[in-house]
């Protein structure tokens, strides 16, 4: 296989316990560059834990995980995101009080330079990098679609457009995957349609995302391909027709959500 052919991302036989819970049991999965990979299935079936693994914020009790190749496994979060992902939370984790330039700008700080002595003594050097992050951050505003609330405190922001901050706050890391932990959850119709949008249009850009989402059909039109896990374990995983008609998914999840 070349380089160019393997997966971006692969877990493999991930497994994570809380006390005498498995939260997580052998899960695998391999997530190709450039798709949008689904992740499915009812509350508590280990999606987000399976996130927070492979964000560094749990580390497994078994199993590793792989990015371009390289071993990820045991890593912290802020290492994670140097490797190159990111990603969103079930609930909106925002700087509140801070614009929401300022807070794509906190997003920037994996790829800046400067460090204590650049900002007390505020150089040529820092001033410049601080005046390109501030440049780079108005940008992804704009590509979000929010660039006109920059200046406005987050908490200001509606639901949606928080979400769509997020996003662009993810985005100033530079990765090269993006993992959206429910990014529609509590949207109104009108607002899920712009996401569908939003994400469509990263992944054209040449983005590859891992979504984890409980709108099925927002799922299934987005989606390249989707896993389904239950109680911890991977149940299915195919293209959204073959999910959707799995006997197994249907009677976990799905019923009659999509006849």
């Amino acid at each position: 296989m070349s380089p160019a052919d393997a997966p971006l991302l692969a877990a493999n036989s991930i497994s994570k316990r809380f006390g005498g819970l498995a939260a997580l049991s052998g899960i695998s999965l391999a997530v190709r560059r450039g798709e949008i990979f689904g992740l499915i299935g009812p509350n508590g079936a280990g999606k987000t834990t399976l996130f927070n693994v492979l964000t560094g914020l749990y580390r497994p009790d078994a199993g590793e995980f792989e990015f371009d190749g390289v071993r990820l496994t045991g890593m912290k979060p802020h290492q994670v995101a140097a490797h190159g992902i990111a990603r969103t939370f079930q609930n909106i984790r925002l700087f509140a009080n801070m614009s929401a330039l300022e807070n794509v700008m906190v997003g920037r700080h994996p790829r800046t330079r400067a460090g204590v002595v650049g900002a007390v003594l505020r150089d040529a050097a820092t001033r410049a990098e601080e005046a390109a992050t501030a440049g780079r951050a108005y940008a992804l505003l704009e590509y979000t679609g929010i660039a006109a609330r920059a200046a406005e405190p987050a908490y200001c922001l509606s639901y949606g457009d928080q979400r769509r901050l997020e996003i662009a706050r993810a985005l100033a890391t530079e990765p090269r995957l993006l993992a959206l932990d429910e990014p529609a959850a509590g949207m109104n119709a009108t607002e899920r349609a712009e996401l569908a949008r939003l994400i469509g249009k990263i992944r054209d850009d040449g983005m590859t995302l891992l979504l984890i989402e409980h709108d099925v059909r927002l799922v299934m039109g987005l989606c390249d391909r989707v896993a389904v896990l239950d109680y911890g374990r991977k149940i299915a995983e195919g293209a959204p027709l073959e999910v959707q008609r799995d006997p197994a998914v249907v009677e976990a999840y799905l019923g009659g959500a999509l006849a």
